[in-house]
């Protein structure tokens, strides 16, 4: 009779599976996860497979697959775990606590598979599955870390990390350098002589089972707090009734702990934290300690492309450090390496938001045709939103000034909108593009022209207009800023009020190209964003304060207020940066005072004017978390108290 195998057997042979996986090898890895898919390690490895597809490829046809090989892991591991507590421990953990960890994973997991419904009912059952393992992972939090994370080492090259929790945190009391003796925790929590030294940089003989212990353990107690901290400050309002509370410096310490260590959930918390720092990269519009940021990234890529050169989404996170440190040609190269037809493996999902990426950064650099190509080739990768490319394609092709291609491109929009709805309704973006396309089409009529050829009645591209909530202008080269302020000053009615050497010399006209106050607004919110990735504040602060005081009489273009308000704090912020280098300490700490408070107040103003009427409030809405969470985190370097967190 064959002996049963033991977890470290099932958690090297479910390795195997991970590994073929993030080198981009989905046969292999499905095959592996399949030779024991009862098994609870390997059910999760396909629950994750079929996870990954369907949301990096938006394709929710495969959620019933990861749910269903989610639940099979969930059960297994919580039976083995009972099984596990009347047999000795084959580890210095108390016994069956790795499997306590699978089932964390696969409750989260199956969570968030729920959520990619996006339907009412996946949401509450996601919350559902979210409160189960919000205590799961607190529970294993002070079990494994009893002592907090400062003895572990991180990916970055400084041995321990240079953020910690926040002050007067719940979580933060943890994390000090120095154990409590005699503390709240400690007393609820008596610690054996040997746990809090598991796993830490002096402790080098660590088993297979006891780095999924310490990397599952960081991972899923960081992932699930980070989330909670990102959420918009409306659900956060809604999710406080379940009794969560968040603290993202923690979080993220938690996850750089995790992303250190060797067990597969290394990689994954390489994953969220390579995501979470290319978003704030990219959308939070100012960092208080960019740098750093970018050292964390960049080490968190180094250390897993090092294990999978080949795969896709370590190809797509060196991509963006190279776009975000202004080395556009750079990541150009990368993701189309990345694309080569001759790779010997290919994990399409993952390839999908390689083209994603490279289709931005193409626009990034003004390369329309090339652009267009890309967002249309997407459109035989997934079937997320084609009425979006479409209207992206459809704006470079007007910036090229192929007007009957962009006509033909719009064209067809509206049976794409008609095809994908989520719930009946249309996605934010989509009802942006509607909004647009009826706009495009009564100034068509409005000037005389044919209602079917209202690609004539366009101005300003409708790919550099959807761009703004990509912040895609925010860290272009100042060339290309310098080509889009000539273009879109050479507009008229002529820029008469506000100075900048950059502006287009117009001559007169009786002509009027932007001729209603969207358009106008538009164009200064556009112009203001793009001097101050010059470095031109004073005229990005006149063209952007312009933006705003257009904003309540434009007549669908109502997320330009809040867009508006939102880049002035941005501005503000990127300004005293500037200042702060050649001041005086004492004269710069009384100048932050100032300009701390002024931009919580134009966040302040920016949340009000984001409603649930406004296009696209959502993305704003999470650009305003993240702004503040980088004000507080200026505050904290600086030595200054905290404002009250909202």
């Amino acid at each position: 009779m064959a002996s049963t195998p033991s977890a470290e057997d099932l958690l090297r042979s479910a390795a195997q599976g991970f590994d073929h996986l993030f080198a981009n090898d989905i046969d292999a890895a499905q095959k592996a996860f399949k030779s024991a898919k009862d098994a609870p390690f390997h059910a999760l490895g396909l629950g994750v497979v079929a996870f990954l597809q369907a949301a990096l490829g938006m394709e929710t046809g495969l959620m019933e697959e990861a749910t269903r090989c989610l639940t099979v892991s969930e059960v297994g591991a919580r039976k083995q775990a009972r099984a596990a507590k009347s047999s000795p421990s084959t580890h210095r953990f108390d016994a069956g606590l790795e499997w306590e960890v699978v089932h964390a994973d696969a409750v989260v997991l199956l969570g968030l598979t729920h959520a990619l419904s996006e339907s009412y009912r996946g949401y509450l059952q996601c919350l559902y599955e979210l409160n189960s393992a919000h205590s799961k992972f607190n529970k294993l939090f002070k079990t494994v870390y009893p002592n907090g994370l400062q003895s572990y080492a991180t990916p970055a090259t400084t041995p321990l990390p240079s953020r910690k929790g926040s002050d007067g945190s719940l979580h933060s009391s943890v994390i000090q350098s120095k154990p409590a003796k005699s503390g709240f925790f400690s007393k609820l929590f008596p610690l054996s002589a040997s746990v809090p030294t598991i796993g830490t940089i002096t402790d080098t003989q660590i088993k297979p089972v006891e780095e999924l212990v310490l990397s599952g353990t960081a991972f899923g107690f960081g992932l699930f707090n980070l989330v909670l901290s990102l959420l918009p400050d409306k659900i956060r309002n809604v999710v406080g009734f379940f009794g969560y509370n968040h603290d993202r410096m923690l979080a993220l310490q938690a996850l750089a702990v995790s992303a250190a260590r060797s067990d597969i959930h290394s990689v994954f918390a390489g994953l969220v934290l390579m995501t979470y720092h290319g978003v704030v990269l990219l959308l939070s519009g100012y960092q208080a300690d960019e740098a750093h940021i970018i050292k964390q990234y960049k080490a968190i890529v180094s250390r897993v492309d090092g294990r999978y050169p080949d795969g896709s989404l370590w190809i797509l996170n060196k991509a963006k450090i190279q776009r975000m440190t202004c080395d556009t040609e750079g990541a150009i190269e990368t993701l189309r390496s990345g694309l080569e037809p001759e790779r010997k493996n290919s994990f399409r999902q993952a390839d999908t938001l390689l083209t994603f990426e490279l289709a931005w950064t193409l626009l990034s650099h003004r390369r329309y045709e090339e652009t267009a190509k890309q967002f249309l080739d997407i459109t035989k990768l997934n079937s997320w939103s084609h009425a979006t490319y479409y209207f992206i394609a459809a704006g470079c092709y007007f910036s090229l000034r192929d007007y009957d291609r962009a006509q033909e491109l719009l064209d067809q929009i509206p049976d794409q909108l008609d095809k994908r709805k989520i719930s009946g309704r249309d996605m934010p973006t989509e009802t942006f593009i509607k909004k647009k396309l009826a706009f495009y089409r009564r100034k068509q009529v409005r000037l005389g022209g044919k209602e079917n050829r209202f690609v004539e009645a366009i101005r300003i591209s409708p790919a550099e207009e959807i761009a703004i909530f990509w912040n895609t202008h925010a860290r272009i080269e100042s060339s290309v800023a310098i080509a889009h302020i000539q273009e879109w000053s050479s507009l008229t009615p002529t820029i008469t009020d506000i100075e900048s050497r950059y502006l287009a010399q117009v001559p007169e006209t009786t002509n009027v190209d932007l001729d209603t106050k969207d358009e106008l607004a538009i164009r200064s919110l556009l112009l203001g964003i793009a001097h101050r990735t010059l470095a031109e504040y004073a005229a990005a602060r006149a063209f952007l304060k312009d933006a705003q005081d257009k904003a309540p009489d434009v007549e669908i273009s109502t997320w330009v207020g809040g867009v508006s308000a939102f880049e002035l704090a941005v501005l503000e912020l990127k300004e005293a940066d500037m200042k702060a280098v050649d001041m005086k300490p004492e004269d710069a700490m009384t100048m932050w005072k100032d300009v701390l408070m002024d931009a919580s107040k134009k966040l302040d103003q920016a949340c009000a004017m984001s409603t649930k009427q406004t296009d696209l409030s959502s993305r704003l809405d999470s650009r305003i978390v993240m702004l503040r969470d980088e004000i507080f985190e200026k505050r904290r370097l600086l030595g200054l108290p905290a404002e009250r967190q909202r």
